[in-house]
């Protein structure tokens, strides 16, 4: 199988029990649960994070969880995406945005870190803003004086965990979908979902 066809679905998250159901976290249980449906372990540790690796439609996957706590995320994804010469518009990251409510979802080609920490990381390691997004709603703060990382550190109320389900799911089926059929399409299917 040939290396230019390897993609690259990285979920962001932070490493450590405490973390484990934090809104930050959305991007590492759309992982698991992506990993879960592939059949693949995510379980080899290097490029300071763990990973996996599986064929999927003829393509080259690698899945992987940086384990360098979020705002230094792109030390991980660039450690393993230039060992395996993935360039960027084919590593997809899932993570989570405020901006969206719990349960839909946004995907991006492209653009700026909006304010998250991971994403600055991951564009200023890379030198690109060119890799595709899938945002996983986790709800915007309860006040504008709401200290920021206070929110995303905090955890669900049992009726968002609820709506927020599905679309944990269905952000590892996006971007699946977004190596199969592009972006665009990808989009069309599943921007806005409330599942």
């Amino acid at each position: 199988m040939d290396r230019s066809d390897s993609w690259l679905i990285v979920g962001l998250g932070n490493p450590g029990k405490e973390y484990e159901m934090t809104r930050h976290n959305c991007g590492f249980r759309a992982m698991d649960l992506l990993a879960e449906e592939l059949g693949c372990k995510i379980d080899r540790c290097r490029f300071q994070g763990i990973y996996g690796q599986t064929v999927y439609n003829g393509h080259r996957l690698y899945l992987l969880k940086p384990l360098t706590f979020m705002n230094l995320s792109g030390r991980s994804v660039l450690q393993m995406s230039a060992f395996f010469r993935i360039p960027p518009e084919r590593i997809i990251v899932m993570f989570d945005d405020i901006s969206l409510e719990p349960g839909r979802l946004r995907l991006r080609p492209d653009g700026s870190a909006g304010g998250h920490n991971g994403i600055k990381s991951i564009i200023s390691e890379l030198g690109s803003q060119d890799f595709p997004r899938v945002k996983i709603g986790v709800g915007a703060k309860p006040t504008p004086e709401f200290d920021l990382a206070a929110w995303v550190l905090s955890g669900f109320t049992a009726s968002e965990e609820k709506t927020l389900a599905p679309a944990l799911q269905s952000a590892g089926k996006a971007a699946l979908m977004i190596i199969d059929k592009g972006l665009p399409q990808a989009a069309n299917r599943y921007n806005g979902m409330h599942s």
